[in-house]
């Protein structure tokens, strides 16, 4: 699906949206006709954050929609519009809510997204007229990255493994002239990436190391992405339970995401050069899988103590990280469906990231707001970092059950060695449908860590 199928021309005959806050409902109602008064009373709308209420013509056909906003507007809601107003074309009505043009016409089509390769959809989309103002340019640019994690994450293991993952990042790099590089199989520990060998080596497609590069000003600031890419997660011999597997196929979200950050930049021609890692396994097992007690090498010869090998996602990033702090970029940003942990914290929708640069987090807390892309900042508490020593290694893979995502954390931090990193524990998931967000695969972050790349590398 393509995000442009979600808009019509701008001169095509339309339907009016109009969207309304709740505290404007009761004088907009008193202009309503006594019959949709009724009918609006019956249905019990009141301009709710994403309800609709249908107006309906003379000849009984739609003739218009009113679309809720509730008490705190957000340009997201538009995609409720998207997603249940039957087909045909809308422009949205000048409102009282003065909320971006972009940012609704975004919401618009992430509401109408729908994963189609398997499943035909069952009707034509509702289309959207370009708002008024909007930069439609950069709308279809954000609503195509988030699509892209869509599409990925929702694909399931059998067709997204290794092979299928490096394959799409071999055509996002031939799209824009990018390179990319691969180091599969036994040639990681030829050339020291040990930590993903380990992980993926029990599976039937052999683990690799994408390593994509764009940009040739040399001078330009240096952007390193990182995507955790495990294909499928079991759980190794610390196996998960059927449920826990249920959705292990989004444990390449992050690869998704930094993917989908790497296709933002270049589309939009930002004035960087750009690296990005993508550490690819499928956490398998077999005769050969790691055990736990096992102790692995890492990525620069430090060594660690497998306590549980489902907290394999850490060890893979491990190897990226130290890659990436080699070449020294001006900014280093890693995303990875990394714990559980972090959504018994902050649920599906809340992103925690860490960073030690308070002005990274600050600036990563004013892109949130300003895209409605919501992210929490989560602290590296030094007092937890001993948790991770070991009796036997220099370190080991997880603690004792508590603070999760922060040990996770504070793991990773022992790879980094520049300043200005930040590590995003994504969930790549929406458990129901809301405004903007179908049920299923979705990109948690993204619009934030890109308008931040924005405010601070556009020209």
């Amino acid at each position: 699906m393509l995000a442009a199928d979600c808009f019509a021309n701008p001169t095509d005959p339309a339907l009016d949206v109009h969207g309304l806050p709740a505290s404007h409902w009761p004088q907009f109602s008193q202009q309503l006709s006594p019959g949709l008064q009724a009918y609006a009373a019956s249905q019990g709308f009141k301009a709710q954050a994403g309800r609709l209420l249908h107006v309906h013509g003379a000849d009984g056909g739609l003739s218009r929609a009113i679309l809720g906003l509730g008490e705190h507007p957000s340009p997201m809601l538009f995609g409720a519009a998207a997603a249940h107003l039957p087909s045909g074309n809308y422009r949205l009505a000048p409102g009282p809510a003065g909320l971006d043009p972009t940012q609704s016409a975004i919401a618009w089509a992430l509401g109408a997204y729908a994963f189609d390769r398997y499943k035909a959809k069952s009707r034509a989309g509702a289309r959207l007229c370009p708002p008024a103002g909007a930069d439609m340019a950069e709308a279809l640019r954000v609503a195509q990255a988030v699509y892209l994690v869509r599409d990925l994450v929702n694909t399931p293991a059998g067709d997204m493994g290794p092979a299928a993952l490096q394959a799409m990042a071999q055509s996002l790099a031939d799209r824009f002239g990018a390179r990319l590089e691969a180091v599969i199989g036994e040639d990681l520990l030829a050339k020291g990436y040990p930590l993903v060998h380990g992980v993926g080596r029990a599976a039937s497609e052999p683990p690799r190391l994408l390593h994509l590069t764009w940009g040739k000003d040399p001078a330009a600031p240096h952007i390193c992405l990182i995507g955790k890419g495990v294909t499928f997660d079991t759980g190794g011999l610390n196996m998960k339970t059927g449920a826990g597997m249920a959705l292990m196929k989004k444990d390449m979200g992050g690869a998704a995401h930094a993917l989908a950050l790497a296709q933002l930049i270049m589309d939009a021609n930002l004035p960087v050069r750009l690296s990005v890692l993508v550490p690819i396994a499928e956490n398998s097992i077999s005769a050969v899988s790691v055990r736990p007690g096992d102790v692995l090498i890492s990525r620069g010869g430090r060594s660690i103590e497998i306590t549980n090998t489902d907290a394999e996602g850490r060890l893979i990033l491990a190897d990226a990280l130290a890659k990436a702090c080699e070449d020294t970029p001006d900014l280093l940003l890693d995303f990875a469906t990394l714990t559980g942990a972090a959504r018994v914290a902050l649920g599906p929708d809340l992103v925690p990231f860490y960073t030690e640069e308070d002005g990274l987090a600050q600036a990563l807390h004013e892109a949130a707001l300003a895209v409605s892309d919501p992210l929490w900042r989560m602290p590296l508490w030094a007092a937890y970092d001993s948790d991770l020593d070991s009796p036997i290694a220099d370190m080991r893979n997880s603690g004792d059950g508590q603070a999760g995502s922060i040990l996770a954390a504070l793991f990773l931090r022992r790879f980094v060695t520049i300043p200005n990193w930040a590590h995003f524990d994504i969930f790549a998931w929406s458990p129901k449908e809301r405004p903007a967000r179908p049920m299923g695969g979705d990109a948690t972050g993204l619009r934030a860590a890109w308008h931040m790349l924005k405010a601070r590398f556009a020209q």
